[in-house]
């Protein structure tokens, strides 16, 4: 889980890293040596470069990009939300559980620990009041989910009522992040604030591990000079990029079928195909890995032999 990877990533690195909670970059100001940063809190502070690493509605992002630049979401028509909810002894930590309603709506559950069970809800809607509701007050985006699935059956009434509850709660809209615009000066972008796969690509967490990698070696292999760095970034990162982001939205949608004869046909089909073990073939003839054969650079001044600190 994603709280798990921040855990382990906070835990070997607090050492050596300055971490502030609570608190975030609001806007910038750059020249040619250095990122005034303001923070939401009203306090300021000057850096050397600006990471944008917030997401797919980063701030950052917008503030880099042209005036006229296109809306960098491709959309998928989708929507998530998911929460913790307790453990209960019939939740088997094995499975993947999954129920189609009508309506185009998918309820998924699975555990991923002794005292937590995995709740989401994945919605097929394309319209403006969707879209808006992950910017909307907390009370407001969990109305919408309970409203979108209060007949859905299965156990939809135990999953509203953990989420009524949960501390841990988010809906997004499931998107990609498309833009020809990774860096401008002094400020770079990241993960998925730069090119955002979607959740159905399973490579979310790699992608910004492996966009981190590639500009923290081009950033080391360049010192002194990142417009040269960032450049760089830009062209080794982005063939892993398109591979990654090779996910087609009209199939998502096909799994998540709007009437119930549709759903009777999409479980006939993959009925069907679990007999005839067609899953198992086309994973023994696909390519084990999502990166298309793009190797990954090694970057020796990564190595703290060869570190060296950025001037200033």
């Amino acid at each position: 889980m994603r709280g798990d990877v921040v855990r382990i990533l906070h835990d070997v690195t607090k050492d050596d890293v300055e971490y502030v909670f609570g608190k975030t970059a609001e806007r910038f100001e750059e020249d040619d040596e250095k990122v005034l940063a303001h923070f939401s809190d009203g306090t300021s502070d000057t850096f050397d470069l600006l990471v944008g690493a917030d997401g797919q509605g980063s701030r950052i992002r917008k503030a880099i990009l042209p005036p006229d630049a296109a809306d960098p979401y491709l959309r998928m028509g989708i929507h998530m939300a998911y929460w913790f909810i307790p453990r209960t002894p019939a939740d088997d930590g094995n499975i993947r559980n999954t129920c189609l309603a009508p309506g185009g709506r998918m309820i998924m559950r699975r555990s991923h620990n002794p005292t937590e069970t995995q709740v989401y809800f994945v919605l097929r809607e394309s319209c403006e009041e969707a879209s808006a509701i992950h910017r909307a007050p907390l009370d407001q985006q969990k109305r919408f989910w309970t409203e979108r699935f209060r007949d859905a059956g299965w156990q939809t009434d135990r999953f509203i009522q953990g989420m009524m509850t949960t501390t841990n709660f988010y809906s997004q809209e499931v998107v990609q992040v498309r833009t020809d615009t990774w860096y401008k000066g002094r400020v770079v972008l990241v993960g998925d604030a730069a090119h955002c796969a979607s959740p159905f690509s399973g490579m979310g967490i790699s992608g910004s591990l492996v966009g981190a990698y590639v500009l923290a070696g081009e950033i080391n292999r360049n010192t002194g000079d990142l417009a040269r760095a960032f450049a760089l970034y830009d062209k080794t990162l982005q063939p892993f990029v398109n591979e990654i982001q090779n996910v087609n939205p009209s199939l998502l949608r096909l799994g998540m079928p709007k009437t119930r004869f549709g759903i009777n046909v999409f479980l006939s089909a993959t009925a069907l195909a679990a007999l005839l073990r067609i899953p198992d073939l086309v994973a023994r003839f696909s390519p084990g890995d999502r990166d298309g054969g793009w190797l990954l650079p090694e970057y020796m001044e990564l190595h703290p032999a060869h570190q060296t600190a950025l001037p200033g």
